[in-house]
C-alpha cells in the first residue's frame, strides 16, 4: 500500500466529500444504513446531484432509478461511465460502492478542468458519464446489481420496478417516494470503468495498492422454500413433526460443509432467512432462504451444485419437509477485456503504484457492464479484509491513490486509448 501521509489541496477536498458523504444513513458504530430507494438514500443521491451541478454536469435520472452525472465535451460522442452505487446492507461499511462513486465523480471533475485549461488541441474523443447504479446490494430489493441490469438489457424494466421488499413496498414506488425515478433512457456507452474496495485482505497481506481485476468468479444463487406444517412445539410428538426451520437449519449446514469439502476453492452461504409464522410456540411451516454457491472453477461449482441438490432430497426426508427450489439468479466465470488489464497495468505502471491481478469473488455492477462494452475494474485494499460491516475500512492514502489511478484510466479511455 502507498505510504504517502501528505494530501494535496484537491485530494483533501474529496477526503472531505467522502466523510460528508458518509454522514448519510450513519450508524452509531461507523458505518451506514442506505438501502436502495430509503430516505437516507434519496438525501445522498441530492447531495450528490448539488455536487456534480456545482461542476457543471447535467445530472438525470433513468426510469430504473440510475443517477447520471453528464458532461459532454464533443457534441454527438458516446460516454466513458464510470462509477459504482452508493446504497448499502442494513448495517454497512461507508466505503462499498460509495468510495467508487465519488472517486467516479472527482476524477471527472479533474478531466474536465484539463480539458477546459487545454484548449482545442487537449479535447478528448469521448464525453464522460459519473453514474449511481440503482440497488447493487438487493438487500432490500432482489436481485442484486438491478439498476445496472436494467441498462444492460438483462433485467426487465417492468420486472424490476414491481419488484417489491418485505414490507409489500415496490421499487416504482420507493423511487417515486424520494423523488429518483426519471424518463432518461440513459446514455450511449462507448467504455466503462469502476473502482472498488477489494473486500478482501489479499493486497493489504502482500502490500498491493491496485487490484487490476481480469475476471469475477461464478456464482449460482437460490431462493429456497422449506414447507412444513405448523404444530405446537411443547405438545406435538418429535416424530409427528414437520419442523419447516429443522429442515432449514440441515440446509445451512449442508452449505457450509460444501465448503469445507473445496476449501477455499468454493465459498458457499445462508444470507437471509425468514420464518414463518416465527412465534414462540409453534413449529414453524415454513421457511424462505437465500443460498448462494461461489468458486472461480465452474467445474467444482457444477460439482457442488449437484451435490447440494441431492443433499436436500436427504434432508426433506430427514426433516419430513418439502423444497421448493427457485433459481435467483447466477454468473459464469468472465473475464474482463484484456486490453482494459493491459491499460490500468500501464497506468499503474506509469503512477508508480504497486499493482497486480486481482479477480473478483463478489459481484458488480462492472460485470454487468463488461458484457456491452470494454471495461476496467479497480480494486484498493481493504484492511482486515472486512466488508459488508460498519467497521469496514480503507485508508485515506489508499483511497487518494485510487482517485489518482482512476483518474488516469478514464483520462486514457476518454482520449480514445483503446480505439486502434
Amino acid at each position: 500500500m502507498t505510504t504517502t501521509t501528505i494530501l494535496s489541496a484537491r485530494d483533501t477536498a474529496f477526503v472531505r466529500d467522502f466523510y460528508t458523504m458518509s454522514e448519510f444513513g450513519a450508524t452509531p458504530n461507523g458505518g451506514v444504513d442506505r438501502q436502495a430507494g430509503s430516505v437516507p438514500d434519496g438525501q445522498q443521491r441530492q447531495w450528490l446531484t448539488g455536487l456534480l451541478e456545482a461542476r457543471g454536469f447535467t445530472v438525470k435520472f433513468d426510469h430504473a432509478g440510475n443517477q447520471w452525472g453528464l458532461y459532454e465535451a464533443v457534441a454527438g460522442a458516446p460516454y466513458v461511465v464510470v462509477g459504482s452505487h452508493m446504497d448499502s446492507q442494513p448495517t454497512a461499511g461507508r466505503y462499498d460502492g460509495a468510495y467508487g462513486v465519488l472517486a467516479a465523480a472527482h476524477a471527472a471533475f479533474r478531466l474536465v478542468e484539463k480539458w477546459n485549461a487545454s484548449g482545442p488541441d487537449g479535447q478528448p474523443r469521448f464525453n464522460i458519464a459519473v453514474v449511481n447504479w440503482f440497488n447493487e446490494e438487493g438487500s432490500r430489493f432482489k436481485p442484486s446489481m438491478m439498476g445496472s441490469s436494467v441498462y444492460t438489457g438483462k433485467l426487465e424494466l417492468e420486472t424490476a420496478l414491481a419488484t417489491t421488499d418485505a414490507a409489500g413496498i415496490s421499487v416504482r414506488d420507493a423511487l417515486d417516494a424520494i423523488g429518483c425515478r426519471g424518463e432518461y433512457e440513459g446514455p450511449q456507452a462507448a467504455y466503462c470503468a469502476e473502482i472498488h474496495i477489494e473486500q478482501g485482505r489479499s493486497m493489504e497481506r502482500e502490500g498491493v495498492t491496485i487490484g487490476l481485476v481480469h475476471s469475477n468468479w461464478a456464482a449460482n444463487k437460490y431462493e429456497f422454500v422449506v414447507n412444513g406444517e405448523q404444530a405446537h412445539t411443547g405438545s406435538t410428538v418429535i416424530a409427528d413433526r414437520k419442523d419447516a426451520l429443522l429442515g432449514a437449519s440441515m440446509m445451512v449446514v449442508a452449505a457450509r460443509e460444501l465448503a469445507d469439502r473445496f476449501p477455499g476453492v468454493l465459498h458457499t452461504s445462508v444470507g437471509q432467512l425468514t420464518v414463518y409464522p416465527n412465534s414462540p410456540v409453534v413449529v414453524p411451516s415454513r421457511v424462505n432462504l437465500l443460498l448462494d454457491l461461489r468458486s472461480a472453477d465452474e467445474a467444482v461449482l457444477a460439482e457442488a451444485d449437484a451435490l447440494l441438490h441431492q443433499r436436500i432430497a436427504e434432508i426433506e426426508q430427514l426433516a419430513n419437509v418439502t423444497v421448493e427450489r427457485g433459481h435467483s439468479h447466477s454468473w459464469p466465470v468472465t473475464p474482463y477485456q484484456p486490453e482494459g488489464v493491459e491499460l490500468a497495468a500501464k497506468a499503474a505502471a506509469d503512477l508508480g503504484l504497486a499493482n497486480k491481478p486481482v479477480m473478483t469473488l463478489a459481484g458488480h455492477d462492472s460485470t454487468n457492464m463488461k458484457d456491452i462494452v470494454p471495461t476496467v475494474m479497480l480494486f484498493v485494499p481493504s484492511v482486515d479484509g472486512i466488508s459488508h460491516n460498519e467497521h469496514e475500512y480503507t485508508t485515506d492514502e489508499d483511497i487518494v491513490a485510487g482517485l489518482t489511478m482512476l483518474t488516469e484510466v478514464v483520462a486514457r479511455l476518454c482520449d480514445g486509448a483503446l480505439e486502434d
